[in-house]
């Protein structure tokens, strides 16, 4: 018998807990790489950088997932760590 709508809701909620655990754990490498580029004297905003990661994005999205909503749903994701990236360099001492 199929799993019911309390047990597939359930698997979401883990599966829920866990991006948010890895995307937390992105931000946290948001922050070093902006305290390395602050250190070298780097702009945050690498738009190289940016697009290449939709590129590899869209061509790894697995079905159902399509190109385009792994490209939004990773536009959320690069626009969020760019503003904290900011917030985080501001926050620092001033470069050497």
């Amino acid at each position: 018998m199929a799993l019911g709508i309390p047990q597939l809701r359930e698997s979401i909620d883990v599966l829920d807990r866990q991006i948010l655990e890895l995307v937390a754990e992105r931000l946290r490498l948001v922050m070093q790489v902006g305290e390395v580029k602050r250190s070298l004297g780097l702009e945050v905003y690498d738009a190289a950088r940016e697009k290449d990661l939709l590129e590899r994005v869209a061509k790894a999205a697995p079905a159902p997932l399509t190109a385009a909503m792994a490209q939004r749903i990773f536009q959320c994701i690069i626009e969020e760590s760019r503003s904290l990236e900011q917030r985080h360099v501001s926050d620092l001492s001033p470069a050497p």
